[in-house]
């Protein structure tokens, strides 16, 4: 296909999804009750300026911060001068404090590590690095419980699949139970399998397996390679360093701590082969599995496990930075509408020639959502006009390091989740021509859709649908939580990550412009009289 083509194809298949899309959002809007017009959006939405961007902006992307990396001397540089802003837009701390702490920490193994099988009255011990390895994450913990075969581990109701889900004519009850779980996903390498072919989703990841076995009642986890794609007779894990020589001590990174609290480990061929009888046994089932895209999980019979981990905690706090603005309607201002961005990035690289750049400054990623967040509680905070409804502002720290700081929000909510009605998220908002902007999780959460669609017509840019985003920010966490999301970013573009993210490159008055629609869709959310629901199926990818 010649370029001229290609280029006809695409415009075809972008009117095509914009059309569909339409369609759905028409849909969508009969489903919606109860939504008042809200007021006039109030004149100091044109505090939101170009200006006020590029002045935030050239300070947390400066060669003086050098990158903003977590823990950071930087980093703190960074925080307070968010902090200082919120204040002096009037804006309150939370609980006495425009900063929430981020329980970051290294976990190092402990000395008490242990699996047994017990089956017959016979119990069979095996070897920590040959039969089983923590993993990283793995909480400080023993248990000993039957065992549960969960297949992939896997709930993703927009693939239409659950391996917890109806098996053997009931569903699994994990709870109090050791989860036996399968790496990667069904039908990996197959271009027709409703995952995303050779591409890992979200879903495929070990930690995301964990923390739903964790959601159904887990009280520990096995986790084994696959066997038909991934057969390693020895388990992986972590590289811990204590237990294999020339592994430094700092190559363990920086977690959650607290994340997960039960045991957690890799297992090889041995500890599988005593467990199901053979690997063929497990392949089998694998295979089933894979062919049908039906759950075969099921209790193994007659046996017990006995898995305990010990860890030591070095604990390295990160912050998140928030203001609370107290919504003015009685019955309204109990519910909280949270806009964040993240304002850390990843330092600085090693080992440069003299002369060479050598700071990741992150200009756009995410200098600018920090910058767009900035100016939009400021417009808020300003408005002698309070919203309805009370809106949070929360600059998250530890993004680059797996959204840790969201994370940690969402486990320790500063206000309750149930009474959070959505969350906006600005992430890298200053790139990619002058008039687009991807509205990611749209499919997720309708209801906001409909709203950005409804407000844009006073900002008039062009709104892009692409949710092969969706779990590579911040509003992920709290879209786990089952909280309507929608993400404000301009896409990838070829200075991402590196040291030519600099402020130069900023599209400041498009920015501005998404700050502004931004505005628009909070002010329209935090006051009217509807309430917004977050949607699993049927996602577009």
């Amino acid at each position: 296909m010649d370029e001229a083509a290609q280029a006809r194809s695409y415009k075809m298949k972008q009117t095509h999804f914009r059309q569909l899309f339409a369609i759905v959002l028409a849909v969508v809007a009969t489903a919606v009750l109860g939504f008042d017009k809200p007021s006039a959006v109030p004149a100091s939405i044109g505090l939101i300026t170009p200006q006020e961007i590029r002045k935030h902006l050239e300070f947390l992307a400066s060669d003086s911060l050098k990158g903003r990396a977590t823990l950071s001397p930087e980093i703190e540089v960074a925080a307070n001068y968010i902090a200082e802003q919120f204040q002096s837009f009037g804006l309150e701390p939370v609980n006495g404090s425009y900063f929430q702490t981020v329980p970051l920490g290294k976990i190092h193994l402990g000395k008490t590590n242990t699996l047994a099988l017990n089956s017959n009255g016979t119990r069979t011990s095996f070897k920590i690095k040959d039969d089983f390895m923590p993993y990283e994450f793995t909480g400080s913990a023993s248990v000993t419980a039957p065992v549960v075969f969960l297949g992939y581990g896997i709930t993703a109701p927009e693939y239409s699949y659950d391996d917890y889900g109806s098996s053997r004519g009931s569903s699994i009850d994990l709870r109090g139970k050791i989860a036996f779980i399968l790496t990667h996903e069904p039908r990996e390498n197959d271009p027709s399998s409703p995952f995303q072919g050779k591409k890992l989703t979200e879903h495929g990841q070990v930690g995301e397996k964990v923390r739903n076995a964790i959601d159904h009642g887990a009280a520990g986890v096995l986790v084994y390679a696959d066997p038909i794609h991934h057969n390693p007779p020895r388990p992986h894990g972590f590289p811990w360093p204590s237990l294999l020589k020339g592994i430094p001590e700092d190559v363990t990174p920086l977690q959650l701590i607290g994340d997960i609290t039960i045991p957690v480990v890799e297992v090889g061929h041995s500890f599988a082969s005593a467990l199901f009888g053979s690997v063929e046994n497990i392949k089998n089932l694998q295979s089933q599995i894979d062919s049908t895209m039906q759950p075969h999980s099921f209790e193994i019979p007659g046996v017990t496990v006995s898995l305990a981990t010990s860890t030591e905690v070095q604990n390295l706090p990160a912050k998140n930075v928030v203001a609370y603005l107290e919504g003015s309607d009685q019955k309204l201002k109990h519910e909280l509408l949270i806009i964040g961005a993240h304002y850390d990035h990843i330092g600085v690289r090693h080992g440069v020639a003299a002369g060479e750049d050598s700071i990741y400054n992150g200009a756009d990623d995410n200098a600018s959502g920090t910058s767009g967040l900035l100016a939009v509680a400021k417009a808020f905070a300003m408005s002698p006009v309070k919203p309805k409804r009370s809106l949070l502002f929360v600059a998250f720290g530890a993004e680059e390091l797996g959204l840790l700081g969201s994370k940690a929000y969402v486990q320790h909510p500063l206000f309750p989740l149930s009474e959070t009605v959505a969350m906006l998220n600005l992430d890298m908002i200053g790139r990619n021509g002058p008039e687009s902007v991807s509205v990611v999780g749209a499919l997720r959460s309708p209801d906001l859709a409909k709203i950005v669609v409804e407000e844009n017509q006073a900002i008039g840019m062009t709104l892009r649908y692409n949710e092969r985003y969706f779990f590579e920010s911040d509003q992920a966490s709290f879209a786990r939580k089952r909280i309507p999301t929608i993400f404000f970013n301009t896409e990838d573009h070829p200075d991402l990550h590196k040291v030519t993210d600099s402020a130069e490159k900023i599209n400041y008055d498009k920015a501005a412009r998404i700050g502004k629609l931004v505005f628009r869709v909070a002010w329209h959310i935090a006051n009217s009289g509807g309430y917004y629901h977050y949607q699993e199926k049927n996602i577009a990818h």
